[in-house]
């Protein structure tokens, strides 16, 4: 039996359904298990749990604004095959979701209480890349991975060195993220010029100095 086509109606659903899932923190299962679930447990001071906590609490953000980049650029792609990409793209990030807010809990920390304000910037910015073309749309996800790259970079090197857990999440999400960078630019995604690419860069110290604390 083949399946039925979704309607636009049907989308809008699935949309909102993602959207309550992803700022209740239960996005689903990952599909991958968590890369720190064997590794023994860190023995981390107060100070050190409380860093690493904040680190992961800001790349807990970048995902959540992860999804709603890909959902609002899905919303508006005006090609069905670049549509498919984002939304593909999206359920990827959600082991990263999930991985994080595991290790936050490890870490007895919580996720930013500012997640429903980043949401809601990422999915206008991402819909609003779309309006303008798929090219644009695509080319605004492999920057703003290249970004996420730089960001994860630099939490492995602030992480205490015990903290393998940690470590060995952020180095997955590298990888993984640096992929889809990669993917975005080969479908033809535009190479946005470097003054873009700055500006997007300040944006994002910001999101990371709040979610940091917060």
């Amino acid at each position: 039996m083949t399946q039925r086509a979704l309607s636009r109606l049907d989308q809008m659903i699935i949309g909102i359904d993602r959207v309550v899932r992803t700022l209740a923190d239960t996005p689903g299962e990952e599909r991958r298990p968590s890369p720190a679930r064997d590794l023994p447990k860190s023995e981390l001071d107060d100070a050190e749990r409380r860093h690493a906590a904040g680190l992961m609490r800001v790349n807990h953000s970048g995902e959540v604004c992860a999804q709603a980049l890909y959902q609002g650029q899905a919303l508006t792609a005006k090609l069905p095959q670049v549509r498919a990409e984002m939304e593909h793209a999206a359920e990827e990030e959600i082991d990263h979701l999930v991985w994080c807010r595991q290790r936050l809990d490890d870490l007895n920390s919580h996720t930013s209480y500012l997640n429903p304000l980043w949401y809601g910037l990422s999915f206008a910015l991402g819909a609003g890349a779309g309006l303008v073309s798929d090219r644009v749309s695509l080319g605004f996800v492999a920057a703003t991975e290249e970004r996420v790259c730089q960001h994860l970079q630099t939490h492995l090197e602030q992480l205490p060195e015990t903290d393998r857990q940690s470590r060995a999440v952020v180095q997955q999400m590298l990888t993984d993220e640096a992929k889809h960078a990669q993917t975005a630019l080969a479908a033809g995604g535009l190479d946005f010029p470097a003054p873009v690419k700055t500006a997007m860069s300040l944006v994002a110290r910001a999101m990371t100095a709040s979610s940091y604390r917060l």
